[in-house]
Order: structure tokens, then C-alpha cells, then sequence
């Protein structure tokens, strides 16, 4: 071959568990809203960060600390992530691996996340709730964007890889795991439903 590939960006999406998980996600979303019900500190702060949504980022990040129900979740997404760390080569032998932060993300319509990253982190990822129908899906930026000098621009039909964005559709169910400087966005919800998902970091030690 000719021409090979280099330093790939990898992303994992995977469903959460093979079975069961209607019934888990809905006592899940129920969850997720009385969180925010509860969370006088979170939703005011979402007021000035967060316009039209709400997020537990700022008021309960550690829900694997709180919640016997999160801290279900954040084994099954442990397992996840250590097979992620395999797949991208990482030497964690001896190593302990663990969820650094948790929190809850309610999008109703019109909410959106702005383009960033996750610092102080190795692993971070989305676990999805309840994704009604057309709502956004999770875009990913070409971390080497800001190095194209002079390029020309991609064609229509370029394949995903060679993209300089490229948008994993959010599903109930699913987790996706990236490297945690990786930036990445929401665009604004355009349904009339929330969208809702929690979301994590992880470090090592």
C-alpha cells in the first residue's frame, strides 16, 4: 500500500448491555429529572451556562458517589472503558482506573453544548437515556483542524475518515467513549422532547 494511516482518532460506541435496557433507562430518565427537581444549585447555574438545559456539572458531579443507581451504571461503564484503553494500546497494567466525574444532562428543545474538551481526564464519554427522535447527535472536531494550512477544501463525498467533523447519532442505550482531548458539541435540540444523557470522566493512577 501506498499510503497508509497514522495517529487515528479512536471512538467507541457500543450498546451499554446486549438486553434490558428499556426498563433500566426509563427508571433512569425518571432519575435524571428528579435530580434536577432536587438540584436548586445546578439548575441555577445552568441558568447563566447552560441556556435552556440543565446540567448536574457544576452542583452533583460525582452521581457514582450518590446513587446506588449511578453507581450501577459507572461499573458497567468501567468495563467499557477499560476495553476502550486496550483497543487504543494503553500500558495500565497495575494500574487503577476510575470515573473521576458523573453528571446528568437534560436538553430540551432549543439546548445546546458548545464546542470543548474535558481536562484532567484520560477517558471521557456519554451514556445515552432517552433520545427522542431527530435530536442532535454528538459531533466530533479533527483534532488537527487548527494545523491545516493552505489545505484545500474536502469534497462532497469525502470518506468520514478523511472529514473534518464527523456527528455519531445519539441512541438510547449506547455509550460512546473518546480520548478526553478530543473536542466535541451538541447542536441545539431541535425536537419538542428532551433528550437526555449522563456523562463521565475517567483517570488513572
Amino acid at each position: 500500500m501506498p499510503t497508509r494511516a497514522w495517529f487515528p482518532t479512536l471512538i467507541y460506541h457500543q450498546p451499554l448491555l446486549s438486553a434490558g435496557l428499556d426498563r433500566f433507562n426509563t427508571a433512569l430518565a425518571d432519575e435524571c429529572r428528579s435530580l434536577r427537581d432536587y438540584d436548586a444549585a445546578g439548575r441555577r447555574w445552568s441558568e447563566k451556562n447552560y441556556p435552556g438545559g440543565y446540567t448536574s456539572y457544576a452542583s452533583l458531579n460525582q452521581l457514582h458517589k450518590f446513587s446506588s443507581t449511578f453507581a450501577g451504571l459507572e461499573r458497567k461503564l468501567t468495563a467499557h472503558v477499560r476495553k476502550y484503553a486496550a483497543q487504543l494500546d494503553m500500558d495500565l497494567r497495575g494500574r487503577t482506573v476510575a470515573m473521576t466525574d458523573f453528571w446528568v444532562n437534560i436538553m430540551p428543545e432549543h439546548a445546546a453544548h458548545s464546542l470543548h474538551l474535558h481536562p484532567l481526564s484520560f477517558i471521557s464519554g456519554t451514556y445515552y437515556v432517552a433520545t427522542p427522535r431527530g435530536c442532535p447527535g454528538l459531533k466530533f472536531e479533527d483534532p488537527r483542524l487548527s494545523r491545516f494550512m493552505a489545505a484545500p477544501p474536502k469534497t462532497a463525498t469525502a470518506r468520514p475518515a478523511n472529514r473534518p467533523h464527523i456527528t455519531y447519532p445519539a441512541k438510547a442505550g449506547h455509550v460512546i467513549l473518546f480520548e478526553s482531548w478530543l473536542r466535541h458539541e451538541v447542536a441545539a435540540n431541535r425536537t419538542s422532547a428532551e433528550r437526555i444523557s449522563v456523562s463521565f470522566n475517567y483517570n488513572w493512577s
